[in-house]
């Protein structure tokens, strides 16, 4: 099974790459993954090139297929204006408008305050969930803070089994559904209204 991680982080090393790291691993945890990880800082230039003349370069066309390719992905952003950032957005804005349709999708983001964290509500859900992918419950906010504290470790885990449980392999071991066995219907007995309000009338 294919596992694709899609970092916005902009610096090297950054906490965003590293929490999607961390989620990865937790999902292979869960289930044996191939990883590949898409460093968006890398393809800003094709990804700004696509916009202008229509056409994907090189390295942006392979992201662009091994994201549709995925049997699961993980993407995070780091917070920029209170929304994923710009760099984050664009790469999808110039994916197949069908790429996601169905696909697992785990959303992840970093912030330097926890006040950030509804981000992951009220921007990255609702546009993977425009873009038709299967968006997973529980989605992971790191702020500062949180790196080394309790809770973080115990959310990164939850969502990986909840995006791993998805996972095309998932379905697969569970094996065929069984078929259901046809109930044959009671036989009905039908009193005329007439005869119940007689017999309401006699009591």
């Amino acid at each position: 099974m294919k596992l694709v991680v899609v970092s916005a982080g902009l610096s090297a090393p950054s906490s965003t790459r590293l929490l999607g790291d961390r989620l990865a691993t937790a999902v292979d945890r869960h289930t044996p993954v191939d990883t590949q990880v898409i460093e968006l800082r890398d393809l800003a230039v094709e990804i700004a090139h696509n916009f202008t003349n229509g056409f994907a370069g090189k390295n942006l066309a392979a992201a662009q297929e091994a994201v549709a390719g995925a049997d699961g992905l993980i993407v995070v952003t780091p917070v920029f204006s209170a929304s994923y950032s710009g760099l984050f957005k664009s790469f999808f804005d110039v994916l197949d408008k069908d790429a996601l349709a169905g696909k697992p999708v785990l959303i992840a983001a970093t912030g330097g305050t926890a006040r950030h964290s509804l981000v992951l509500e009220h921007a990255l859900r609702p546009l993977f969930a425009y873009l038709r992918a299967v968006v997973v419950p529980t989605a992971v906010y790191a702020a500062s803070e949180d790196w080394g504290a309790a809770g973080l470790p115990e959310r990164v885990e939850r969502a990986a089994g909840e995006l791993a449980s998805l996972m095309p392999s998932a379905t697969r071991s569970a094996g065929p559904v069984a078929p259901v066995e046809p109930v044959e219907p009671e036989e009905l007995v039908v009193v005329p209204f007439a005869e119940r309000l007689a017999a309401l009338s006699a009591g």
